[in-house]
C-alpha cells in the first residue's frame, strides 16, 4: 500500500463526513480530540479532519495540528485500512506540542487497531462447518 496521502486517502465531501457523523462503528476519544470511525468498503483508510476556531484559535495552529495530524496518519495507515476516521479537535489541542500530539495520536491509531472486530470473520472463506463427502 502507498504511504502517501493523496486524495484517495481523504473524506472530501460533506456527505463522507456525515455518513461517519451520523453512523460511527467506533470512537476513540482522547486528550482534547474525539476519534470517529466508520467501516468502509475500501481497502485503504480516509481521514477527515474538524478543526474549528471554537477549538483552535489561531490559523497557525490549526494548520499545525493538522499537518501533525496527517503526517501520524500517514506513518499508521496500514494499521487503519477499510475505515473512515474523522478527527474532531476539542479545546486545548492547540496548546499541546508537537511531539506530544504525535505521542497522542499514535496511542489513538494503536487503540482503533486494537479495539477493531476481525474484518475477515464475516467474509466467506470458502469452508463450512460441514464434513466433506
Amino acid at each position: 500500500m502507498s504511504r502517501g496521502f493523496g486524495r484517495e486517502k481523504r473524506l472530501l465531501t460533506p456527505r463522507q463526513f456525515k455518513a461517519v457523523f451520523d453512523s460511527p462503528s467506533g470512537k476513540a476519544p482522547g486528550k482534547n480530540v474525539l476519534l470517529l470511525v466508520r467501516d468502509s468498503e475500501l481497502d485503504h483508510p480516509r481521514l477527515g479532519l474538524v478543526i474549528g476556531k471554537k477549538s483552535v484559535k489561531l490559523a497557525v495552529e490549526r494548520n499545525r495540528i493538522k499537518r501533525q495530524i496527517r503526517e501520524s496518519f500517514r506513518l499508521n495507515q496500514d494499521h487503519l485500512s477499510g475505515w473512515d476516521i474523522v478527527v474532531v479537535a476539542r479545546k486545548g489541542l492547540g496548546d499541546l506540542e508537537n511531539a506530544e500530539l504525535a505521542k497522542q495520536f499514535d496511542k489513538l491509531w494503536k487503540r482503533l487497531a486494537r479495539n477493531r472486530p476481525n474484518r475477515d470473520a464475516n467474509a466467506p472463506t470458502g469452508t463450512s462447518d460441514q464434513p466433506h463427502a
